[in-house]
C-alpha cells in the first residue's frame, strides 16, 4: 500500500513554490541567508518544516543572475561577513506576477474542489 503521507499528493512538496516565497519575505525585508531560511521555515508555506538551504541558496544566485534580486557583503556587524539580499524591482515585478498567477491557480483549485465535492461517497469533503 502506498505511504500516502510521503506522496506528492500530499501537498508538501511544493518546491517549485520557492521563488514567490523568497521574493515574498525579500518584499518585506532585506534579509542575510540565515534569516532567510529561518523566515521561511516560519511560514505557512513551509508549516515548520526547514527547506533545504543549498537549495534556498541556489534559488537565490538564480535569482540574482536574473536580476530579481541583489546582494552585497555586511561586513559591518562584528563575526563573519554576511551576504545580505534585497528584492529588486523586476523582483517586486515579478513577485506581483508570481500573486497574479497563484490566484488563478487558487480559484481553479477551488473549482475543482467544490466538483469534488458535488460527488456523493467519493471522498469530497464538505467544509
Amino acid at each position: 500500500m502506498i505511504d500516502l503521507d510521503q506522496h506528492p499528493c500530499c501537498g508538501r512538496n511544493l518546491d517549485r513554490l520557492i521563488q514567490p516565497a523568497v521574493l515574498l519575505q525579500l518584499a518585506r525585508d532585506a534579509l542575510h541567508g540565515y534569516a532567510l531560511i529561518q523566515a521561511l521555515e516560519e511560514s505557512p508555506m513551509f508549516a515548520g518544516s526547514r527547506p533545504d538551504p543549498a537549495g534556498v541558496y541556489r534559488y537565490l544566485k538564480a535569482m540574482e543572475l536574473r536580476g530579481l534580486v541583489s546582494s552585497e557583503w555586511d561586513t559591518a556587524k562584528s563575526g563573519p561577513a554576511k551576504r545580505i539580499y534585497r528584492i529588486t524591482k523586476d523582483g517586486l515585478a515579478c513577485l506581483d506576477r508570481w500573486m497574479d498567477s497563484l490566484r488563478a491557480h487558487r480559484d481553479s483549485i477551488q473549482a475543482l474542489l467544490a466538483e469534488a465535492d458535488g460527488l456523493s461517497g467519493r471522498g469530497g469533503r464538505k467544509e
